[in-house]
């Protein structure tokens, strides 16, 4: 009887929780490990999940709760600083006609259905460990974990976020580049009139927008010129946003009187990173953000991780041999997808910092989106 396969995945993000549930659905030994204690199941706010993204949850199987916990929709409306509707813009159903275009959710709700999912999988998992010591050889690589234990795995898969330190020690150097923006984020209560995405291009920030995320909330945030963090106290994040967003009308005002506690606000800088070379040394494998990162204005970091995920479970589970020829296979179908995903969205924040009037930005989203109605 052969030996059973083993993986190792590093990260238990939306990724590495999305190739650990498909992987031991084929009946592959997996061990997670994840670097925060808690799973990162309490971090961030919302986020916006389009169809391509929802695609792959169905595979996972949890799209029915996502579907129940998040707000589905199908158009983006573009607005002036004041509130004035300018163009409403029906989205691409980018998952297919029997899916939403649109599902915004809470973040922290999307990851505790992907972690139930990997808990239920049968997946081993550690929290608050990582991998310290690969050491690879022609079958396999011999790994030192943080806790001191050590395990022998048939491949690892690098699923540890922008700041990848698995990405690093196989000797891939590309490292994630501020665009020269930077994003305020922060959960509201729901108003009545939110059934979609607006966003205001213009104002005292380049990008004001809010997404909603259930019945009774919504997601929002503000875009402006990235700053020095250290030179922004964490008690004045609430203050801080507030300043952009008392700017703006519509459903602003009402938005703006619930952004009080500055613990519930986040600041992020947009980055950007493309490994243009193999995705893989020998048997260690990136996957999400460890390979790719873009800012969020067409929202399709998560769903490019989900597809990695996707396409690299495909691969692993319908050959018998892991190879150069399998990762340089899963490296050419994902890159094709991605690089047009990255430089549109680096593109639409460029026009923004360069004042450009005349951008087409909602033509430069469709025409990206119509890409991705395409499988990966």
């Amino acid at each position: 009887m052969n030996r059973p396969r083993t993986v190792l995945v590093v990260g238990g993000g939306a990724a590495g929780n999305a190739v650990t549930i498909l992987l031991r659905r084929a009946g592959i030994a997996v061990d997670l490990v994840e670097a925060k204690e808690d799973w990162n199941a309490t971090a961030g706010s919302g986020i916006t999940l389009q169809g391509n993204a929802l695609r792959v949850l169905r595979e996972l199987g949890v799209w029915e709760q996502v579907e129940a916990s998040g707000f589905g929709f199908g158009s983006v409306g573009i607005t002036a600083p004041d509130g004035t509707v300018l163009h409403v813009q029906d989205d691409l159903r980018t998952g297919g006609d029997d899916l939403p275009a649109t599902v915004g959710m809470q973040r922290p709700r999307l990851q505790r259905i992907l972690i139930e999912a990997v808990r239920a999988s049968g997946a081993s998992v550690r929290l608050g460990t990582t991998a310290e010591i690969l050491d690879q050889d022609a079958d396999g690589v011999s790994v030192r974990l943080s806790d001191g234990t050590e395990g022998r795995y048939d491949l690892v898969v690098a699923a540890d976020g922008l700041g990848s330190a698995t990405r690093a020690a196989i000797g891939i150097t590309d490292k994630p580049e501020p665009t020269g923006m930077a994003i305020w984020r922060v959960a509201a209560p729901r108003p009545a009139g939110v059934t979609r995405t607006d966003l205001a291009y213009g104002g005292p920030a380049y990008i004001a927008g809010y997404c909603p995320t259930s019945e009774t909330t919504i997601y929002a945030y503000v875009v402006e010129a990235n700053r020095d963090r250290a030179s922004i106290p964490s008690e004045s994040y609430a203050d801080e946003m507030r300043r952009l967003t008392r700017h703006y009308g519509g459903h602003w005002p009402e938005i703006t009187e619930h952004i009080t506690d500055p613990a519930k606000v986040n600041y992020t800088w947009f980055d950007r990173m493309l490994v243009e070379g193999s995705w893989h040394r020998g048997r260690v494998v990136l996957v999400g953000d460890a390979a790719h990162c873009c800012p969020p204005t067409l929202a399709q970091g998560a769903a490019l991780s989900l597809e990695d995920a996707w396409v690299l479970a495909q691969l692993l589970t319908s050959s018998g041999t892991w190879d150069d020829a399998l990762f340089q296979a899963y490296h050419e179908r994902r890159i094709a997808r991605v690089r047009p995903v990255v430089e549109a969205s680096v593109q639409i924040g460029q026009w923004q910092l360069d004042g450009v009037r005349d951008a087409d930005v909602p033509g430069l989203m469709a025409r990206t989106m119509t890409l991705l109605r395409e499988l990966p």
